[in-house]
């Protein structure tokens, strides 16, 4: 897969076979097909853009979505706090448009897997269209309701974004390998105490519930400063270890 950059900084998915249409030119197929990752061609209006192989962040920027999805702060505190790695089992509901199932597959590599669990069709449809773009091969879409059952065991980690998380924690801890994690996206701060109540019940260790908040730095001539505007509330997020 091979995305293109225009002067803007503007991305791209390419399309295989393809010629590339934007309101700065058309970039034929066969320029395309000939063109190397870093290469540099010219549309018909003499724009210049630049080919280039995406990241799963580039590339999640750019696929279609149906819905909302993490953005890459909290995704981040994810990954970090879990320890998540090369060869870790993920079980993951809902998938949405599959934003974070691509964190997870990347992070887990050809040796790992991550099952994720979507009830609507719409959304497990978007997602394996998404998956399957990116060209990812350890990622597995179900179009079923987790509260149905989880089907893996020895898992490493469980990732829930859904209304009421708590009714399946126990299902969760049976799935869970010793040191294993539970992990729930809560945009309501009451979906994050009941959470926690019982977390702490089934005899979870290391319950906490962590608010991401990011603020940049803007550099002028006049000095730097912190920027005005921050991406702040988003979700809390709970993290409960089996032990």
């Amino acid at each position: 897969m091979k995305m293109i950059l225009d002067e803007r900084g503007k991305k791209y998915i390419l399309k295989e076979g393809q010629d590339f249409q934007s309101d700065l030119g058309i970039v034929s197929a066969e320029v395309l097909s000939d063109a190397e990752i870093g290469d540099e061609v010219k549309s018909h209006l003499d724009h210049s853009f630049k080919i280039v192989k995406p990241n799963v962040n580039d590339f999640i920027e750019i696929m279609d979505r149906r819905c909302s999805i993490l953005i890459k702060k909290d995704i981040g505190t994810v990954l970090a706090y879990t320890g998540l790695g090369a060869g870790s089992r993920v079980v993951d509901a809902g998938t949405g448009a599959g934003a974070i199932a691509l964190n997870f597959g990347n992070v887990v590599g050809d040796t790992g897997h991550v099952y994720t669990y979507e009830i609507r069709e719409d959304f497990s449809e978007v997602a394996k269209k998404n998956i399957e773009t990116f060209g990812i091969k350890n990622i597995e879409v179900k179009n079923q309701n987790i509260k149905d059952g989880i089907n893996e065991d020895n898992i490493d980690l469980v990732f829930l974004d859904l209304p009421k998380p708590y009714e399946i924690f126990e299902e969760v801890h049976d799935s869970l390998n010793l040191g294993g994690w539970l992990v729930v996206y809560a945009p309501y701060i009451d979906q994050a105490e009941v959470s926690y109540r019982v977390a702490k019940k089934l005899n979870f260790y290391d319950i906490e519930i962590l608010e991401t908040l990011e603020r940049g730095l803007e550099v002028r001539q006049q000095g730097t400063r912190p920027k005005t505007r921050m991406v702040g509330h988003s979700g809390y997020l709970l993290f409960a270890r089996k032990l």
